[in-house]
């Protein structure tokens, strides 16, 4: 049984959904198979309780597993009301939540829950880009039913959840107590299949804030909000924070919101959701100067949601190179193939900052103005070029080096001159690759005029199936 029993289905539906909003679909059916005697016994609802309500007074469909019945196992009529909810979602334009604690596939049911499974994942497929998906694990969520959360678009996990595909025990070389691949900090730290962890508490607040900060769907844009909060507001001591930027973000955003995802995967990357001049934008920035394959991941999934739901996207850049082992070799190229392709396929407002370094292949894929990207600017005495003007110098002039009397002198002199000529805020703007150099405490006022003019953008795309990167 789940450590989470105490804690209703409908309970959890309950405290997500606004005060008397949840309107119940399909309460009375039962499961259908007779089979190993299952016709003797009580399945109330099948062991999922599915309908709809509101948060924030924005449609929601919801489906919370019942752990108390055959400990939540997925059959086949578990995952029709499933599926029934996720086709009303489609048909309405609302995204749809799942509170996950099962048990996993019903055994009794064999064949018919496994198609039952496929069954959901193909509505995920097809809801996928259309409306927001979220799934939060409070229970067990092992196997099949781990690949819900990985075709949702947001999952949260509770610190009394289990997710995993294959049990810790079953791996080679492991079993749980000596590490639990199952736990919420190895899922949230070290794969990318947690955007939010923390209590049952936490994770529900966390459900509705993310609900109100993001669009209904693909097409309607509801996710507005009136704020007092002055456009033009200057962000005194922005310059301080380029090294903390959770904070940067949250300085330049409405009040000071930032919905930060995937916190604690990948941290020399940082993406998440804010508010400016009361209309969200998705931001990705740099947290560390050497990109990595999860950070490079971690911002092209982010990119790509933006992209579909019609989410400006706003980067702070600050990199001057790649991640320098062997264990991200093996992955790294495609990975960063993927974040070029996201900014480069993206037809959303673009904007990027340039807050401190952008240097070589590194800034070209951080939504570069070749990328694609609408509006560079750039804080002042900010680096963009290839790379550091010393290391530069000495392969540019690497033989004059050699036969120069005083070597450091000669140096010194041609790299402040290559700095000059190619590593400046104002060589890359004479060149139109920055659009404006601007004061750090003006960025906010600065990237939601570029919103407001970016806001009516309509955007050529080749006529093609889809991509293949």
């Amino acid at each position: 049984m789940s450590t989470t029993a105490e804690i209703s289905a409908l309970e959890r539906i309950n405290t997500l959904l606004d005060d008397n909003s949840f309107v119940e679909i399909g309460g009375l059916v039962k499961a259908r198979s007779t089979d190993f005697e299952l016709a003797k016994r009580n399945t109330p609802a099948d062991g999922v309780i599915t309908g709809y309500g509101t948060i924030n007074s924005k449609l929601v469909y919801v489906y919370s597993q019942d752990v108390s019945v055959l400990g939540g196992s997925v059959g086949e009529m578990h995952a029709k009301k499933i599926v029934r909810i996720y086709d009303m979602a489609l048909k309405m334009g609302a995204p749809v939540v799942g509170l996950i604690d099962c048990a996993g596939l019903r055994l009794e049911e064999a064949t018919d829950a496994l198609n039952a499974f496929a069954e959901i994942y193909k509505r995920q497929s097809m809801a996928s880009g259309v409306i927001p998906q979220i799934t939060a694990v409070f229970g067990k969520c092992g196997g099949g039913l781990s690949i819900l959360t990985s075709l949702s678009d947001f999952t949260f996990m509770s610190d009394k959840g289990s997710l995993f595909v294959n049990s810790p025990n079953v791996l080679d070389g492991n079993y749980k107590e000596k590490n639990d691949t199952s736990a919420v900090k190895f899922q949230s730290e070290n794969t990318e299949n947690v955007d939010f962890a923390g209590t049952e508490e936490e994770v529900i607040e966390g459900i509705r804030n993310l609900v109100d900060i993001i669009p209904a769907n693909n097409e309607d844009d509801l996710s507005f909000e009136e704020t007092s909060d002055d456009a033009n507001r200057v962000c005194e001591g922005l310059m301080g924070l380029k090294d903390d930027v959770q904070n940067l973000i949250a300085e330049i955003s409405d009040e000071n919101v930032f919905v930060e995802t995937k916190k604690e995967y990948a941290t020399d990357a940082v993406t998440g959701f804010i508010r400016l001049n009361g209309s969200t934008a998705g931001v990705v920035a740099n947290n560390s100067n050497l990109l990595s394959v999860g950070g490079a991941d971690k911002m092209a999934e982010f990119v790509r949601f933006c992209d579909a739901f019609s989410i400006p996207v706003v980067t702070f850049t600050n990199v001057t190179g790649f991640d320098t082992t062997i264990a991200q070799e093996k992955n790294l190229s495609k990975s960063l193939a993927r974040l070029a392709a996201a900014f480069g396929e993206a037809s959303v407002p673009k904007i990027n900052v340039v807050v401190e370094n952008a240097f070589g292949s590194a800034y070209t894929i951080m939504n570069s103005k070749g990328l694609g990207c609408d509006v560079v600017y750039a804080w002042p005495n900010t680096k963009i070029g290839m790379m550091d003007a010393d290391a530069a110098v000495k392969i540019i002039y690497a033989d004059e080096i050699a036969k120069a009397d005083d070597s450091v002198k000669e140096i010194n002199d041609k790299a402040k001159e290559y700095a000059e000529l190619q590593l400046s805020a104002n060589s890359a703007a004479s060149r139109g690759y920055v659009d404006s150099i601007i004061e750090p405490e003006d960025t906010r006022k600065y990237i939601i005029g570029a919103l407001e003019m970016l806001y009516t953008k309509r955007e050529y795309v080749l006529d093609k199936k889809h991509g293949t990167v």
